[in-house]
């Protein structure tokens, strides 16, 4: 039988914990960005399956665009945002 070291009695302990109400704030302050990154993901999944017409570019675009936007109010409020794809 393993006796558990103060390290696990650490990461036990950390697990159970809620998150604070600045780590929810800044979560809800991200989502309009994972929101529209996984739309340029699927936009871009789409495109992988076959010869990529005008609309599927199109969709691709206005996903990047949305992105970008998204980005621009926690870049001008000095949040660490992720790189664009």
């Amino acid at each position: 039988m393993k006796i558990p070291t103060p390290d696990h009695a650490l990461a036990a302990e950390l697990a159970d914990q809620e998150p604070s109400a600045a780590e929810l704030a800044a979560i809800e302050a991200e989502m309009p960005v994972i929101v529209a990154e996984v739309e340029l993901l699927d936009a871009q999944i789409a495109a992988l399956d076959a010869p990529v017409p005008e609309v599927t570019l199109r969709r691709i675009r206005r996903a990047r665009r949305k992105l970008l936007a998204a980005r621009l109010p926690l870049a001008n409020q000095g949040e660490p945002v992720p790189e664009v794809a």
